[in-house]
């Protein structure tokens, strides 16, 4: 029985998330065969159905195309797999071609329903939902310290997909002593059955004590207000056992391939 589960929401997610919303501005979406390209971004970002539909060399075509798109613009990109994509041989050919994978993810799913409980937080820690390009900053600077990474990127990032969608974009801060101790965000697109769960870093001295779980849980109550039956994840290795737990199923996995200039 839960396989059929399992079966049935990884088809949902291959039918209405394989595709890219653009957080607004400068950020285009352009579309290449079978692909879906993003310019604009802190790097650039390349997507596609579960079947690309191409086969040997004029998949190695397709892909030095993308390749030498970001080249001419000198830009990084992603292209981002699931382990059930096909052609099967895609990743090797991604590496062929110059691309490093990054770490794995799992994609997880869940019912809003069931994740929709009170969010317990330890004392002293509240929950905030934030706009302000002050706040925005303060949660880059929470990402590069969590992901030892220059994120600095991401309160643009965040500002335009606020600025773009405020009503499908919710930014959280969770605070304690008015230091932001864990940030998170739920992202909504019209006509789709899945709400986005982004983020959820919390600063090590801080982890173990609930925080990413209340953030959980917070976004599931607003998920499923606005009748949004699924909330779904790509989880780190460190989050994946919190949200299994939880209740989430793991549908497949996502590898980041990265060409870099």
């Amino acid at each position: 029985m839960k396989d059929i589960l399992i079966n049935e929401l990884r088809t949902a997610y291959d039918a209405q998330l394989r595709g890219v919303t653009p957080p607004g501005g400068s950020v285009r979406v352009e579309t290449d065969g079978p692909l879906t390209r993003v310019v604009g971004w802190h790097r650039g970002f390349v997507t596609g159905p579960r079947d690309l539909g191409v086969r040997g060399a004029e998949l190695d075509t397709l892909i030095a195309r993308q390749r030498d798109f970001y080249a001419a613009r000198g830009e990084a990109f992603e292209w981002k797999t699931r382990a059930h994509d096909l052609p099967a041989d895609l990743t090797d050919r991604l590496t062929a071609a110059g691309f490093v994978a990054e770490d794995t993810e799992t994609v997880l799913i869940g019912q809003s329903a069931d994740l929709a409980t009170d969010p317990v937080l330890p004392d002293g820690v509240t929950l905030r939902r934030v706009t302000a390009r002050s706040d925005l900053e303060r949660i880059a600077a929470l990402e590069s310290t969590v992901w030892g990474e220059d994120s600095s990127w991401l309160a643009d990032d965040l500002g335009a997909r606020i600025e773009n969608a405020p009503e499908n974009t919710v930014v959280l801060v969770a605070e304690a002593r008015a230091e932001v101790v864990c940030a998170a965000w739920l992202v909504f697109n019209e006509g789709v059955d899945f709400g986005g769960l982004w983020g959820g870093s919390t600063l090590e001295e801080w982890r173990g004590q609930g925080i990413y779980r209340a953030m959980v849980a917070h976004r599931a109550q607003l998920a499923a207000a606005r009748e949004v039956p699924y909330l779904y994840v790509d989880a780190s290795a460190d989050s994946t056992p919190i949200l299994t737990r939880l209740g989430l199923h793991a549908v497949t996995t996502t590898t980041p391939y990265i060409w870099s200039p």
